[in-house]
């Protein structure tokens, strides 16, 4: 081989690997942004300054309100799509010493109504249902007229509670389901506790009956909806909704200050209204989604961040599955809290600043409800700043 021939050759090698190695990164990165989740928003990204001032705030509130040893759940801090501050203490589940950890799923008590609500939203601006239609086009059982999906997410239907009309007539010993509840509803006819749209009375059943309109609409269990709906597309992997046929001694327990465990009880198979087990990176995400087109439309966000129930003065109301506080001249603050057994926990949503705030403890422990606190360090939400 002649030199000239081994230059061109050399050449020519050094130009196909030169080729080869841009297609190569350049798949790799369009790999990545394949991966990028096309339901969770493009937020501008928070400022370094920003984030170390309010992350000093955070820790100090978490020291003062929930890091001593008392302390058995999660919390955490998230401005813009980024998590800044996040705590993890104690025990999902104590008889098995099993440590909480970012991918410990809690019970989530009534926060579970957040997720319902959105996956009524979703089955909403698919066109496969609409807010204002009679809730018996899905459940002709329900011995009611007049009573819409609306009424059932913003808890102005008047349909009773089910864990108040099954004492007496429903066996202890026996578990109840979202199904016996239609059941006994159209067995004993019970009287709604007040006129349809009169006015807002927060129930339980409310939710419970939206999980069966899921059901039907969608053709599958309420479980296996809900990880169509919302935990798989915005990456929820450590949620799930509880089956009660599941092995319920190895999932996190709840415990009252004590540590003594609730036992499960005839109501614990209920779904819709609680019985979602989440985290708080896990919630974040479902915030996340809440703020994008492709995930919930903007006429769904909407709906969702109003209040409904004006009857009455004072500055609480509720939304779509969601409460707020509404002030004059103070911005609107989105939260839900939640309590069942042991479990306390809070989910609170500052639309206005893209912040998200989550308390979770399995441990009944009053204190989560104290996020709302932290809400005036972001906004002019209507809340005071606790002096130092």
């Amino acid at each position: 081989m002649t030199i000239k021939s081994f230059l061109i050759l050399l050449f020519s090698t050094s130009l196909l690997f030169s080729c080869d190695d841009i297609p190569f990164y350049n798949s790799k990165k369009k790999q990545k942004e394949e991966h990028k989740n096309v339901f969770f928003p493009n937020f501008p990204e928070p400022d370094r300054k920003y984030l170390k001032k309010k992350k000093k705030i955070v820790k100090r509130f978490f020291n003062n309100e929930l890091g001593d040893k008392s302390f058995n759940g999660q919390f955490i801090v998230a401005k813009n799509g980024k998590i800044f501050y996040e705590k993890y203490k104690g025990y999902s589940n104590y008889q098995s010493k099993t440590k909480m950890n970012p991918n410990s799923p809690l019970h989530l008590a009534s926060v579970s109504k957040v997720a319902t609500s959105i996956a009524i939203l979703r089955l909403s601006d698919q066109k496969k249902l609409y807010l204002d239609e009679d809730i018996r086009n899905y459940l002709p059982d329900i011995p009611y007229k007049g009573i819409s999906i609306r009424m059932l997410l913003n808890h102005r239907s008047g349909i009773p509670y089910y864990g108040y009309f099954t004492y007496g007539i429903w066996p202890l010993n026996k578990t109840l389901t979202n199904q016996d509840i239609i059941l006994l509803l159209k067995k004993h006819k019970f009287p709604l506790n007040f006129k349809t749209n009169h006015h807002f009375a927060y129930c339980n059943t409310n939710f419970a009956l939206l999980a069966l309109i899921v059901e039907k609409i969608t053709e599958k269990r309420f479980p296996d909806a809900m990880k169509e709906l919302v935990f798989e597309p915005l990456e929820m992997k450590n949620s799930f909704i509880l089956e009660y046929d599941q092995n319920r001694d190895s999932i996190s327990q709840s415990y009252n200050p004590g540590m003594v465990k609730y036992p499960f009880d005839y109501l614990d198979a209920v779904y819709g209204d609680k019985n979602m087990y989440s985290t708080v990176r896990d919630i974040f995400n479902m915030d996340r989604g809440t703020y994008c087109d492709t995930f919930l439309s903007v006429s769904a966000r909407n709906e969702m961040f109003k209040g409904y129930s004006y009857e009455n003065k004072g500055s609480k109301n509720y939304g779509l599955g969601i409460r707020m506080v509404e002030e004059k001249k103070k911005t609107p603050y989105f939260y839900h809290t939640g309590w069942w057994h042991g479990n306390t926990t809070c989910y609170a949503t500052l639309r206005e600043d893209t912040v998200c705030i989550i308390a979770l403890s399995n441990v009944f422990d009053r204190r989560v409800y104290r996020i709302n606190l932290l809400s005036p360090h972001f906004g002019n939400y209507p809340f005071q700043i606790e002096e130092e």
